[in-house]
């Protein structure tokens, strides 16, 4: 059984590592000065199908069907159901793809599968189909800045579209990215456009400068050999499963589960820093993935950044969290979802997440918990934040509380999320006596709301700047 899981995983990072050489070698020997689009796309599109077929076999026809219903979509339907008809086939095609493999298909918990792909071309298709809408369906002055930014003037060309939902730099592990931003990376105006916004003359030079990205791949791939040690290391000394064991759950006290917990919830997270820091490194190998120059005057390669690892393991606050976790899915749950319904943005967007990643029972626990902590720590902060800011001693204080609060909620909220099944979940949430869904429900009902709060979530529109320009 173990060899059976084994065999995907070897093919995922074989192809990753394929992957990396190949991007260098399509950064130089195909170059946008030396090789047209077409080029650059077809290639692209060609050995990332070639990926696809290499690590799933006949599962990768899945991927295909997807790809093209899709295409048909973009090319048949009206523009105001492009967005609508793409979303519900994607998430409907993605989520009986998900029931089948596990209840019909009954494929194992730790393998690597054909879903992970579909999931980042999920995400691929949803996103450009909503920005082919902002572009060709809605009045500019309708939309805000970042809207107006990446809306699609005109339709991609069937291989425009295989090439930024199949290309070989992103289809195994993705992240999800922009149509805009990856057709100007092929077309060789993506560092170009982000240096145009420097003002270089001040800063002496005469020509634009020329940032290379083998600084940023090599840091990358330092960051990868240690999250690979740790995962043979960690990971292996505090399995999941250890979370189930009779000892954890009955003998030992609160304390000792509260840390525990916290210790093994650590251990899970060196596989999701590796293959992310991996996938990151490749596009960056390619030439894309370049996001501007930093104050300091460095050039930064974030563009496609899945996590903030720094920001992660420091975080005060579950939004901070969040946003530096899986950082790629988080936007496009923000541009698809939160930003588009009109009502229950938080919990439609939790929803839309969970539906995403799959029908384990483990990812609806963690994410109706995530709902109710999301919501009770958003509460808190409104109604005591401003009373620690009055000096530096306080705010260090409320600093070093807020990070060991947020640190232990997480390893709380995500526990059913690696455990999967019903049954440890309950276990475990028992031994906890469900002390942070208790605590969450309490401060919700008996705190106060501060409703500004919530009315910050809708984005400027183009008309409500000028209007308050006009004030």
């Amino acid at each position: 059984m173990e060899r059976k899981h084994a065999v995907p995983l070897v093919n995922f990072v074989a192809c990753q590592l394929v992957a990396l050489f190949a991007a260098f070698w399509f950064r130089i020997y195909l170059s946008p000065r030396k090789t047209s689009p077409e080029v650059r796309h077809t290639f692209a599109t060609v050995f990332g199908i070639y990926f696809v077929i290499f690590c799933f076999g006949w599962y990768s026809a899945h991927l295909f069907v997807l790809v093209l219903m899709c295409y048909g979509i973009m090319v048949t339907a009206s523009i105001s159901n492009i967005p609508r008809y793409s979303f519900f086939v994607a998430m409907g095609y993605l989520t009986i793809c998900h029931i089948s493999r596990i209840y019909i298909f009954h494929y194992g918990i730790l393998t690597t599968d054909f879903s992970g792909p579909l999931m980042i071309v999920t995400q691929k298709i949803t996103t450009l189909a909503f920005q082919v809408h902002d572009g060709l369906g809605r009045r500019a002055e309708d939309l805000s800045a970042e809207q107006h930014r990446l809306a699609i003037k005109v339709k991609p060309s069937f291989l425009e579209y295989l090439s930024y939902l199949l290309n070989f730099m992103s289809v195994i592990a993705g992240p999800c990215n922009n149509f805009k931003d990856y057709t100007a990376f092929i077309e060789g105006r993506h560092i170009h456009m982000k240096l145009l916004e420097v003002n270089w003359k001040q800063k002496g030079f005469h020509s634009l400068p020329e940032p290379s990205p083998t600084g940023a791949v090599i840091h990358k791939l330092c960051m990868t050999l240690v999250a690979l040690l740790l995962f043979l290391t960690l990971t292996k000394t505090f399995p999941v499963t250890c979370l189930m064991d009779d000892s954890f759950v009955h003998r030992a006290n609160f304390l000792t589960r509260l840390g525990y917990l916290y210790v093994v919830m650590q251990a899970s997270k060196p596989k999701y820093y590796f293959a992310w820091t991996l996938a990151d490194a490749v596009n960056n190998a390619a030439g894309f993935g370049f996001s501007g120059v930093d104050k300091n005057g460095n050039f930064c390669w974030d563009l496609l950044s899945n996590l903030n690892i720094w920001k992660i393991e420091t975080a005060t606050s579950f939004k901070m969290y969040l946003e530096n976790w899986n950082i790629q899915t988080a936007i496009w749950l923000k541009r698809v979802c939160y930003e588009r319904v009109p009502w229950y943005p938080t919990v439609l967007t939790f929803i839309l997440s969970a539906l995403w990643h799959g029908v384990y029972p483990g990812y609806y626990f963690t994410f109706l918990t995530g709902i109710l902590v999301t919501l009770a720590a958003r509460t808190v902060r409104n109604n005591y934040r401003y009373y620690f800011l009055s000096s530096g001693t306080l705010k260090l204080v409320y600093d070093v509380v807020t990070w060991a609060v947020t640190q232990l909620a997480v390893s709380y909220t995500v526990a059913p999320f690696v455990m999967l099944a019903v049954e440890p979940t309950i276990s475990l949430y028992k031994s906890m006596y469900f002390y942070l869904h208790i605590i969450s429900l309490l401060i919700i009902l008996f705190l106060p709301v501060r409703p500004h709060a919530h009315m910050q979530r809708q984005p400027q529109t183009l008309n409500s700047v000028n209007k308050k320009k006009a004030d």
